[in-house]
């Protein structure tokens, strides 16, 4: 999306400009709330916000864990280059998405009339377009402020109490925020919670919440305002299971579902967004709990219950492909060691690949059949759902590569040489790389050989072996650093092989020996002589040092330091490697 990020920024940004600095957020955090809703209205909404969270919480989540957590509009600031984060960007979306959340669409969309016309022109402030939306609703946000103020990842979690006798139901919700540097105490955030009841039979539940005069089923936003709140619903005719932070309707972290609850809301709820989360979470715990049976040396189970869910699933894959697509893909490792005290990048990897194959065997025939699907002399077309029938066939590829690696190795060939879209040969091709073999580098080579003249294919080329994860990724991605299409004067190139492997190859650039950090190190320091932004920029994949092993522990930070023993290394690098080093 971001042609059409900067394309609106002609008025979030230009015509109605930052007053200062410490208003960046008011520039791009509105507007990626705006490409964001575009995507939604031009494809289906619910995966294109499932697609938006899984960025924030893969970038921005783990940027609030860290010592580099900072608030949305930061009190201080070295170099503002360092400030065009994922916290300002991508939480800033999420702050502008609560407002029109809390005040409605109604009310947000002449809000935000009402700001561009008083400010055309000029240079504003978050004051200004809160403001406007304060004029429009008549809502008081001196408490929602905070979110522009307070660092840090809010964590919600919730407890229900149902009397059968009275047909009452009690939602009592807690929050609390952990300190993050320069914050040690964090007052309430205001949290809307946009939740419905499920009953039962998998229906949504009528309930009159206290202070309403009627039920009514559906959604509703609660307005969570205290440490621990409260809220009172009567008429429930039966046991509900609450579907809560629906839209993620706030960037919380959310506990208090069993995992009956979880199953139930996987299986029923009405809201796409919190049916596929409810599924993640699950598949979450029980990936969890291989990974703790790998690190005590015992056999790993997968659940049962997990494998049903995958099947029903592909019982989609006809009426709604993109969303199969999504409920079929696993939990990412960086989901997996957010929920870890002490990160093991080896027993995360085992993990995943170890129940992707155990699903992929039991399922193989439903697999093998999706990745023969598509028909190569098929008009092309960019309609969701033909996207989404592409995307299947890729998810079912990988579960058909680890559940038979010889047949998969196979179907990924045939699909690389004749998948009629660059979906289906970047899927294959990314497939092939993560194996060290001989069908492997005869589809690189190809790939290379066809697309060399395009750089932004190429950069996709450098990415999909910065992120394998076959034995021998260190070594080729050392090679690719001196590769005669690798200039460090192309920072989507720079991005593409060295921040991708440093952010996105959990496996490799963690590996034990310190290989993977010395690297990164060492190409930080040589781009930051021509590029100080894109250096200091990578820095943060050394942020979350303190979360692993004393061995990893002291190999990030000799990285770190190698890199300010530099005395050329510049003001912007130096401050992100010294925030980094310091931890939290």
């Amino acid at each position: 999306m971001s042609r059409y990020h900067e394309y609106f920024h002609n008025w979030t940004g230009d015509r109605v400009t930052c007053r200062d600095w410490f208003q960046l957020s008011l520039k791009e955090g509105l507007t990626v709330f705006r490409d964001q809703e575009y995507g939604a209205a031009t494809t289906d909404a619910a995966l294109s916000r499932i697609d938006d969270v899984k960025m924030l919480r893969a970038r921005q989540f783990a940027e609030d864990a860290g010592p580099l957590a900072h608030p949305v509009r930061p009190a201080a600031y070295r170099k503002i280059d360092n400030f065009y984060t994922a916290t300002v960007y991508e939480k800033g979306a999420e702050v502008v998405r609560m407002i029109r959340t809390i005040i409605g669409h109604e009310a947000f969309r002449r809000g935000f009339d009402r700001y561009i016309a008083r400010n055309d022109n000029s240079a504003a402030t978050i004051e200004d377009f809160v403001a406007a939306m304060r004029e429009e609703s008549g809502f008081d946000f001196s408490q929602f402020m905070r979110w522009y103020e307070q660092a840090g990842t809010p964590q919600l979690r919730f407890e229900g109490e149902y009397d059968a006798a009275a047909r009452r139901y009690t939602l009592t919700l807690r929050q609390m925020t952990a300190p993050t540097p320069g914050q040690a105490h964090k007052e309430p955030f205001l949290i809307p919670v946009a939740m419905g009841l499920i009953g039962p039979d998998g229906a949504e539940l009528e309930a009159r919440l206290e202070g309403e005069a009627d039920a009514h089923r559906g959604t509703r936003v609660l307005l969570l305002r205290a440490a621990e709140q409260r809220f009172v619903f009567e008429e429930v005719a039966a046991p509900p299971v609450p579907s809560l932070l629906r839209g993620f309707s706030a960037p919380v972290k959310l506990s208090g579902h069993d995992t009956a609850g979880l199953a139930h809301l996987a299986a029923h709820d009405t809201d796409g967004f919190s049916r596929w989360e409810a599924g993640q979470e699950y598949a979450t715990r029980a990936l969890l709990d291989a990974i703790a049976a790998l690190q005590r040396g015992e056999a790993v189970a997968t659940d049962p219950a997990l494998v049903a869910a995958m099947a029903a699933a592909l019982d989609l894959a006809q009426e709604a492909p993109a969303l199969a697509a999504r409920i079929l893909s696993l939990p990412g490792k960086d989901v997996l060691a957010d929920r870890m005290a002490v990160i093991d990048p080896d027993a995360i990897h085992d993990a995943l690949e170890m129940t992707r194959a155990a699903i992929g065997r039991q399922l193989r025939d439903r697999f093998a059949a999706l990745c023969g699907a598509e028909d190569p002399s098929a008009p092309f077309s960019l309609d969701p759902a033909s996207m989404g029938r592409r995307a299947l066939g890729n998810v079912a590829l990988a579960y058909l590569m680890a559940a038979d690696p010889a047949a998969g190795l196979d179907a990924a060939q045939r699909r690389f040489e004749t998948a009629p879209t660059m979906t289906g040969r970047l899927g294959a091709l990314a497939l092939l790389a993560d194996t060290a073999t001989p069908a492997r580098d005869a589809a690189l080579a190809a790939f290379h050989a066809r697309w060399r003249g395009d750089a932004l294919v190429s950069d996709k080329w450098f990415r999909i072996q910065a992120m394998a994860t076959a034995p021998d990724t260190l070594d080729r991605v050392e090679a690719l650093t001196r590769h005669a299409d690798f200039d460090l004067r192309n920072p989507n190139r720079f991005r593409a092989l060295v921040q991708a492997f440093g952010a996105g190859n959990q496996r490799w650039f963690h590996d034990a020996s310190g290989r993977g950090y010395a690297l990164v190190a060492r190409m930080i320091g040589e781009v930051d002589r021509v590029n100080r932004q894109i250096a200091a920029r990578c820095i943060d994949v050394f942020a979350s040092w303190q979360r692993f092993d004393p061995a990893r522990q002291a190999l990030m930070r000799g990285a770190l330091d190698a890199l300010l023993a530099d005395p050329a290394l510049s003001a912007n690098a130096r401050e992100m490697a010294e925030r980094a080093r310091a931890g939290s």
